[in-house]
């Protein structure tokens, strides 16, 4: 009997006492919930939601569901919160301060919508040796003196070049070749040859065919062997790369070396032997056409100091006087 009247009390009193002191230590606690959007209301799931507030409270963090969901439980009444939300790709976002009571210890926080991140104001670009390569070939393209003679072989922008690939070699030295200017030059020498009387080919029409035949195949083999075939297979750069700076005696020193020096693939100063050879081998081909009574060492040789001597010459106006009649050379890479 006395256990049944101990369990009635504790029924009628003791009970509903705990219940109250839960109930009261329930509504002491509180938390904070949300979901993650972006501007348009689309669900970010993963985003670092931090919850900040001052000491002695801790902060605490989390990240975001799949669905953008996140919540932060068993947090102290009449305290200051503030919500911070990062995610890559997005502006940080910061709520209002949020306090806690009694009457809203649950608080649901919406508008939590975070914003694209503005495009950065410098952008990096990568490219290949390859690419850069082309690139400023194509500048080269454009280099005219007067806008009309083709300046194809000279680089203006030494510090900032890189080696050419042996397929951009044989394309420079192709353009050259077939450049309408180029033919016309050749036509005119062979019209000077033909007043001149000169290789001993016979006059009229069929002569002058025969010169501007000797003249073409002497031009192209020379850029073809010498910018192209020897270039690719010594690994070396047959363009010219004006100076610039420096004293007159410096400048005109690395004018007229250009036909003995040359820069390697490698970045290194070597033996221009792709100009050297080129003109050579150019001077050697005109024994199988020329006619019987011009060919011979003299020719060879004659022609070789010929071409050399151009070389020297062509580099020394190239420094002092072409790079100011060629309107493209004004600007840097």
């Amino acid at each position: 009997m006395l256990r049944k009247y101990l369990i009635a009390l504790l029924l009628i009193y003791v009970l509903p006492a705990f219940a109250d002191d839960a109930s009261k230590l329930e509504t002491s606690r509180g938390s904070i919930s949300g979901t993650v959007l972006d501007v348009n209301g689309g669900i970010v799931p993963g985003a670092t939601v931090v919850l900040h507030c001052q000491r002695p409270c801790e902060e605490q963090s989390t990240i975001s569901s799949e669905l953008g969901a996140f919540e932060f439980r068993n947090l102290d009444l009449g305290i200051p919160y503030t919500i911070r939300v990062s995610a890559s790709g997005f502006k940080d976002w910061a709520s209002a301060p949020i306090v806690l009571t009694p009457d809203q210890s649950v608080f649901l926080l919406t508008g939590v919508r975070i914003q694209i991140a503005e495009a950065s104001d410098s952008v990096t670009v990568y490219a290949s040796q390859e690419q850069i390569a082309t690139e400023q070939v194509h500048i080269e393209e454009q280099q005219r003196v007067l806008g009309i003679i083709p300046n194809f072989y000279v680089v203006y922008d030494s510090k900032n070049a890189v080696p050419l690939s042996a397929k951009l070699k044989f394309k420079l030295a192709m353009k050259v070749s077939m450049d309408p200017v180029t033919v016309a030059g050749v036509g005119l020498l062979a019209g000077m040859q033909q007043a001149g009387a000169t290789p001993n080919y016979v006059e009229g029409a069929k002569g002058y065919g025969q010169r501007f035949g000797a003249a073409a195949a002497t031009g192209f083999s020379d850029i073809m062997i010498a910018g192209a075939v020897l270039p690719s297979l010594l690994h070396q750069d047959p363009r010219y790369f004006y100076q610039g700076t420096g004293g007159t005696s410096s400048r005109l020193r690395h004018a007229l070396l250009s036909p003995f020096t040359c820069r390697g693939d490698n970045g290194r100063t070597q033996v221009n032997f792709s100009s050297l050879g080129g003109d050579l081998a150019s001077s050697a081909l005109t024994n199988t056409y020329y006619p019987a009574s011009n060919r011979g060492p003299q020719l060879v040789f004659g022609s070789f100091a010929i071409g050399t001597g151009e070389r020297m010459l062509s580099g020394v106006m190239q420094e002092f006087i072409l790079h100011r009649l060629t309107p493209k050379a004004r600007k840097p890479y």
